[in-house]
C-alpha cells in the first residue's frame, strides 16, 4: 500500500536517518580514499571503518523498528526498507574494501586507482546532498535530480578508469615478470583485481542508491 507525502507533518525522522547513513557512507569512502593513496594507512584506520559499519547497522535498525511501528509512512514503505539497507549494505562495501586491502598486505595500486576512489568520495557526497533534500521531494525536485545525475555520470566515467586500471595491472605483471619473476608479478595482479573490484562495485552501487532516490522523487515530486 502507498501513502502519498503529507508536507504538513512534522516527522522526518525517516529522512534524518536516511542522512546519517548517507554520511556513514561518504566517511566510509573518504577512509578507503586515504588508504589507496597510502596502503601503509589501512591498520591505523582499520578501527575508524569498523565503527562507522557498527553505527550505521544501528541507525538501519533504527529505521526497521520504526517502519514495524509505523502505521503512515512518508513514503511507500518499502522504498524506506529498500534504501535502509542499500545504505548500510554501502558501509559494509567500505569496510570489506578495506579489509581486502589489509588481508592482502597489499602495497601500492596503479597511480589512477585514486581517481576511482575519487569518483566514490563524490559520489557518496552527492547522495549526502540528495538525501537533505529529500523530505521536500516537490520543492527540491530539480536539485535532487542533479544530484543523481551526476551520480550516473561519475559512475560512468569511473567504470572506464576501472577497466584502464584492470589493463594498467595486467601490463605491468608483465613488465614486472620480466624482473623479478612471474610468481611475484602475479600475486600482486591478483590483490589489486580484487581490490579495485571491490571499489568499482561500491562506486555501482552509489548509483544504484541514486536511481532509488529517482524512483521516490518520480513518484511523489
Amino acid at each position: 500500500m502507498m501513502y502519498m507525502f503529507n508536507f504538513s507533518r512534522k516527522d522526518t525522522e525517516f529522512f534524518d536517518l536516511f542522512l546519517e547513513n548517507a554520511k556513514f557512507f561518504h566517511l566510509g569512502a573518504v577512509l578507503l580514499d586515504e588508504v589507496i593513496k597510502d596502503p601503509n594507512e589501512a591498520l591505523e584506520r582499520i578501527e575508524d571503518i569498523l565503527g562507522l559499519e557498527s553505527a550505521a547497522d544501528e541507525v538501519n535498525e533504527k529505521i526497521i523498528n520504526k517502519l514495524n511501528l509505523s502505521f503512515i509512512t512518508p513514503i511507500d514503505r518499502e522504498d524506506i526498507y529498500s534504501i535502509a539497507n542499500e545504505l548500510a549494505n554501502g558501509v559494509d562495501m567500505m569496510q570489506g574494501a578495506l579489509q581486502r586491502i589489509i588481508m592482502y598486505h597489499a602495497g601500492h595500486a596503479t597511480k589512477r586507482s585514486h581517481a576511482l576512489t575519487k569518483f566514490l568520495v563524490e559520489n557518496t557526497d552527492e547522495l549526502v546532498k540528495a538525501f537533505k533534500l529529500l523530505n521536500d521531494v516537490k520543492k527540491n525536485q530539480r536539485d535532487i535530480l542533479d544530484a543523481v545525475h551526476r551520480i550516473s555520470d561519475n559512475e560512468s566515467r569511473g567504470d572506464l578508469i576501472y577497466r584502464s586500471d584492470i589493463g594498467i595491472l595486467f601490463d605491468e605483471a608483465v613488465e614486472a615478470s620480466k624482473e623479478h619473476g612471474a610468481s611475484r608479478a602475479v600475486i600482486h595482479l591478483i590483490k589489486w583485481k580484487d581490490i579495485l573490484e571491490d571499489v568499482e562495485e561500491a562506486l555501482d552501487h552509489t548509483k544504484k542508491v541514486g536511481d532509488m532516490i529517482r524512483g521516490v522523487v518520480m513518484k511523489y515530486a
